[in-house]
Parts: structure tokens; sequence; C-alpha cells
């Protein structure tokens, strides 16, 4: 990690544990906001006005919060604004790696080897960990935010009238409703598996498993719609995809939660699918990033070896 602008110790999975042995996630350090005139957002300083080439994603196909960034990107059809640079899947000693690996890119704006150096040159005392995704002012040449639930909703509003779109991510009517379930949904599932795979003793194992698959129940009663608001797609179905698709195929396996598949609810598996067949939202999912990612962390699998399944996702992502 980064202390004081320098990196000081190898990558660990583990940022921080409480006295109970619960995994404790870092907060996001840039919280700028990208606005149609460039005035301030809900945080941090205004001057980043949403402009065609301006700014650049970095993101890595195996992290979840980058794909929701991803995602927003493909379904508000801003690619052709928002270039995007994919990191290496593989955490090494250093962290997130710009290049060698299929699929991944080289860092086009300043040659460097790892995401860190892009943090640093964003702030050059900072101290912590450098995450994906990553929102960066090529005009300015300053990152903008690293928050992936900041950068959906500045995706959903701060470009429409450059790229006018009938969907809201983040409709107004529905936002109380949005912010419950998002909350509960990141703490018990989308950050729930996290802490089951990290989790530094049993009953913190035990706590994290019980609130995953309380909140996959929760959903499949949920879901007697198209969404998980009826009809309309929301960030939430954002939020809830990203996990859904990754977890027979990784979070199943390398995090424990072996409770049940995906594959075991159909309201789930075949809201999964809808999702994953929308327009853009395909090119968001490598499999073998995932796989390649998740059972490379060394501290959960030694051997590096990873698994040449499960079938029936393959067999998804390839219909």
């Amino acid at each position: 990690m980064l202390v004081d602008g320098k990196w000081t110790a190898d990558w660990q999975p583990v940022q921080k544990a409480d006295e109970k042995g619960r995994f404790v996630r870092q907060t996001s350090t840039f919280r700028n906001w990208i606005t149609p005139d460039g005035s301030p957002g809900p945080t941090g300083q205004g001057g980043f006005a949403a402009e065609a080439g301006r700014y650049r994603l970095y993101v890595a196909l195996i992290c979840p919060w980058a794909s929701r960034a991803l995602m927003a990107l493909a379904l508000k059809r801003l690619a052709g604004l928002i270039p995007v640079t994919v990191l290496n899947p593989t955490l090494g000693p250093q962290g997130w790696e710009f290049g060698g690996y299929p699929g991944a890119d080289a860092d086009p704006l300043f040659g460097v080897q790892y995401l860190h150096q892009m943090y640093t040159r964003a702030d050059p005392q900072i101290s912590g960990r450098a995450t994906v995704p990553v929102l960066w002012d090529m005009q300015r040449n300053v990152l903008v935010n690293n928050e992936s639930a900041d950068i959906v909703r500045m995706l959903d509003t701060a470009f429409e009238h450059l790229a006018p779109s009938g969907l809201r991510l983040y409709p107004a009517d529905l936002a109380d409703v949005i912010d419950a379930l998002n909350q509960r949904l990141y703490d018990q599932l989308n950050n729930g598996v996290y802490k089951a795979g990290f989790a530094q003793s049993q009953a913190a194992y035990d706590e994290a498993v019980d609130g995953v698959f309380a909140m996959l129940d929760e959903l499949e009663e949920r879901l007697t719609g198209d969404y998980l608001f009826g009809d309309r797609l929301t960030e939430t179905d954002i939020r809830a995809f990203v996990t859904l698709i990754r977890f027979d195929a990784a979070y199943h396996g390398i995090f424990k939660t072996n409770r049940r598949q995906i594959a075991d609810y159909p309201r789930l598996s075949a809201y999964m699918a809808r999702i994953l067949h929308l327009p853009g939202i395909r090119d968001t999912v490598s499999l073998d990033h995932i796989t390649r990612g998740y059972y490379s962390i060394k501290a959960l699998n030694p051997t590096g070896i990873r698994p040449t399944g499960p079938a029936h996702v393959h067999r998804l992502l390839n219909a």
C-alpha cells in the first residue's frame, strides 16, 4: 500500500479487520463529481464539466465495483465520449498492473506500470490502497473520483446534453427506496461475499454467510417483475448483477459461500440472464479475467490453480 506517496508493502487482500475478525473495507478518497456545467457535485470540488473525450475510465474486469461503472457507461451509451482502459486481472505485489495479460491495456496516458503510480500523480502524499474504478480528467491530469457509486450516478445525468437518454438509473421518485435497498444489498451481498472470504474468525464468517444467503433469498422472493423495482431498470440492478454473475464462478469456491449457487435460484438465474443480454452488458463481463483474478489471491489459493467451470455460466455467457 501507499504511505505518504511511497509504495511500502506488498499488496494484501485483507485491508483491515475489526476486533471480531470481520473484514473492513477501505473508503474511497477522491470524491469530485463531473456535472453538466462543472459546478460542484454532492462532494468534492467543482471544475469538472461534462465534455466529450475529456475523461478516461480505468477498470478491471475482475472487479465488481469497477464493473458497476462499466455497466453504467454501456447502458447510458457513453462509450464514445469516455474511453476505457482495462487493467490486468491479477493483483501482484504492487497491486493493480497495466498490460501483461490478454484483454489488459497498457497505460495510454503516462506509460506507468502500476495503478498506484496514477494515484501518486494525483496526490504525491497519498496513503492507502490504489483501487478501481478510477475516473481521470485528461485535461487537468487529475483523478476525479474512485468511488463506483458516485461514478454510476454522475454517468446517469452529467452527459445528458451530449448523449440524451430515456433511461434513469436513479430516478427521483424511487430515490428513497433505491437508497434503502442499496445499503442492505451492499452490506449483506456485494460486500458480504468479501466479508465471508476474508473473515478472520469462524464467527465472522458464519455471520457474513448468513447475511449473503438471507439477501439472495430475499431477492429471489422479490423478483416478481423483470427487475428489482418492477419493470424499471435502476442502479440497484447493476449492483446486484455484478455480484450475481461472479457468484458461481468465484465466490462460491474461493470465498466459501457454498451453501447454494445462483443456479439454485430460478428467478435470480433468469434475472441475471436478462440483464446480461441488455445492449452492451455482455462486453463488460470476462469470465477469464474473473476466475484468473480471484483464484490468483495467494492468501486464499496458494497454488494459483483455478477451476475450469462452472459449465452453466460458460453456457450463459456464450448464448
